[in-house]
């Protein structure tokens, strides 16, 4: 019998579905402007007036329809939000005298109306810029909602903060929120703090400005999850998390000074030793899947992985791998 010849089998490419933009929505640009006299603005202008400001122009957000005013204030009545990224001397010196270079402030910074005026929560180095240089006033954009103040920070993505500026925010914002609202919990605000491990090195970086965050990234983001306990319930052991990584940073840092004694000379020597200790660096986990061990749990194994970390297990490499992954990121 002649052999059946075999057929081959085709291979069908699953194309990825492209989606198309999304509905209309938002108002007409013609339905974009409100009168400064409209009831729906009439508290945020009142509030205007009060700190002597001046209400330049009103109109609904192109996206949710939002009353928003454009306003004038007086430079001493608005004051940048206490859980922002720290003053830098040097960006606010140099934003002072790109503007005069310039000679126009063109960035209105964003206002929200507090107990003695108003407070910005994204606009520390320009007010300083603005104070550096004189001015009476600001623009200003003034949304009445108080609670944007706390879900602003996922917007900054054309300049992202850094791993510690971002904890140190997220960790500043809770802790007002505890004061603000002590029965709400954790979980309420994940869309406000965007990562539960920003709390927690947010903690390690409030004790210790230098720590390396990002060694601890990795690991963190996969077990570390928003609690269900309310605001301040949930600091309190977010201080503790806080404290147990500093703990394993220290037997970190004196592995890596023991490596460098040893002749090893590279900036990724502690990255080969948390990489080692991480308890879920091979555990595989699928998108969407809950974590695969407890954050107290994962603290646990990699203390004790830590202790249990013999340096003269390491090789060249080992640190050649880690710093060919560390160039692709």
């Amino acid at each position: 019998m002649p052999a059946k010849k075999a057929t081959a089998k085709k291979t069908v490419k699953k194309g990825t579905r492209k989606r198309g933009p999304a509905a209309p929505r938002g108002p007409e640009p013609g339905e974009s402007a409100i009168d400064l006299g409209d009831d729906r603005i009439a508290e945020t202008a009142k509030r205007i007036a009060k700190a002597g400001g001046a209400a330049l122009a009103a109109y609904q957000d192109p996206y949710g329809g939002t009353p928003l005013v454009l306003a004038s204030l007086p430079l001493r009545s608005i004051e940048a939000t206490e859980f922002q990224r720290d003053l830098s001397k040097v960006h606010a010196d140099r934003l002072s005298d790109a503007i005069g270079a310039v000679g126009v402030f063109l960035d209105p910074v964003v206002a929200v109306p507090g107990k003695d005026g108003f407070t910005s929560p994204n606009g520390r180095h320009r007010l300083a810029a603005a104070k550096k240089l004189g001015l009476r006033a600001v623009t200003a954009l003034v949304v009445a909602d108080p609670q944007i103040a706390y879900r602003i920070l996922p917007l900054n993505t054309e300049k992202a903060h850094n791993l510690r500026d971002r904890s140190i925010e997220v960790i500043r914002m809770a802790r007002s929120l505890a004061k603000e609202q002590p029965r709400s919990k954790e979980k309420d605000h994940a869309v406000a703090f965007e990562a539960a491990y920003f709390l927690t090195l947010g903690t390690a970086y409030e004790e210790r400005g230098r720590f390396a965050g990002s060694s601890y990234q990795s690991m963190l983001r996969r077990v570390d999850v928003f609690l269900d306990g309310t605001l301040p319930a949930a600091l309190r052991q977010r201080d503790q998390w806080g404290r147990r990584l500093l703990d394993i940073d220290d037997r970190v840092a004196a592995h890596v000074k023991t490596l460098q004694e040893m002749g090893f000379k590279s900036p990724y020597l502690r990255a080969v030793v948390v990489a080692r200790c991480n308890p879920v660096r091979w555990i595989p986990q699928k998108r969407g899947a809950p974590p695969p061990m407890s954050m107290a749990e994962a603290l646990g194994k990699m203390a004790a992985n830590v202790r249990k970390f013999e340096p003269k297990s390491v090789r060249a490499g080992d640190l050649a791998l880690v710093a060919a992954v560390s160039s692709d990121e």
